[in-house]
């Protein structure tokens, strides 16, 4: 198959031909990379027409329920939605548990819906580092509605921010989370925060728990003047509340669209991906450059044994890559 074929595939929203794409832009492989390049920027005019969710939350939380739930509420209303989940690979193996769509049966069934899971490798906070360019290629297939699950709180969520219109924090009540998620950091780069699982006996714990998050808003500066982060309930599991998110996200889109905030930040968000890659693609020139390369292993023992500082190791490695 020619890239223009695969192209076209993509655009005409064959499932074959996306999830061909997508593993051939998570190659590590040199000519991969030259032929994923070559793709993403034939495709490039038909994306950027999908809402980009990123969802973050507490293990046990109910991503992936709420995930699906949601999923399940956009298809039914004629919208086309991608997951993208990127699943924890192991430190020591590489390996990674890619349950998703196991989680997710009913969504991986759904005709307009399509999950990929990738596993995160050994990118900063579990964040794939081809996510993005999963995503616009999941726009040029035609789906609306991006969503990107990370693996749970921590560095991820601030990745996760940069490349999403909207970033939905997902908490529990009753069993000390509240407490746990009035982190100024998280709570900083939230649009909104969902209590999840607010059925039977938890109902007034869930209500609880959201005046405690209203309260704790209000010592934080909000990001956008255009934009209070709102705090709702739902019980993902009966599919209550699904709506009401649904409609915060609406509300979400068209006001920071009228107040030209949506692109803005959309081109904020691409000057910044080009200088993360940048950065990735330098670092990987420098490991492998011929002057660097046989002094890397006696440098890295060096500051491993104590006897050199990693300031001066990594001097040292960059006046050989200087020299001609």
């Amino acid at each position: 198959m020619t890239l223009e074929q695969l192209a076209n595939g993509i655009r005409q929203g064959q499932l074959r031909s996306l999830a061909k794409g997508i593993t051939l832009i998570e190659s590590r492989k040199p000519e991969h990379i030259e032929q994923g390049a070559q793709l993403l920027e034939s495709l490039l005019p038909a994306t950027g027409n999908s809402l980009r969710i990123g969802i973050s939350g507490v293990p046990g939380a109910g991503k992936s329920t709420f995930i699906e739930a949601f999923g399940l509420y956009l298809t039914e209303q004629g919208h086309k939605v991608a997951v993208l989940a990127v699943d924890p690979s192991s430190q020591l193996s590489g390996g990674s548990i890619l349950g998703d769509k196991t989680r997710m049966e009913d969504l991986a069934r759904d005709a307009n819906a399509f999950i990929r899971p990738s596993p995160s490798g050994d990118s900063l906070g579990g964040v794939a580092r081809k996510t993005r360019e999963t995503m616009l290629l999941c726009e040029a297939a035609g789906y609306d509605v991006i969503i990107v699950e990370t693996v749970g709180v921590g560095q991820s969520e601030t990745t996760v921010a940069s490349m999403v219109d909207f970033f939905l924090l997902l908490q529990l009540s009753g069993a000390g989370d509240e407490l746990q998620g009035i982190k100024k950091g998280v709570m900083e780069i939230a649009d909104a925060i969902v209590i999840n699982k607010a059925d039977g006996d938890n109902i007034a714990r869930a209500n609880l728990a959201k005046q405690q998050y209203i309260n704790a808003l209000h010592i934080l500066r909000p990001r956008s003047s255009h934009w209070s982060v709102p705090v709702h309930t739902c019980s993902a599991l009966h599919h209550k509340g699904i709506d009401t998110v649904w409609e915060m996200l609406e509300t979400y889109r068209s006001t920071m669209e009228s107040c030209g905030e949506f692109d803005d930040k959309r081109r904020q968000q691409a000057r910044d991906w080009m200088w993360a890659l940048l950065l990735d693609d330098l670092k990987d020139l420098f490991i492998r450059d011929r002057r660097v390369q046989p002094l890397l292993n006696q440098v890295e023992q060096s500051v491993l044994n104590g006897q050199t500082t990693p300031g001066a190791a990594s001097r040292r490695l960059l006046e050989r890559f200087r020299r001609h």
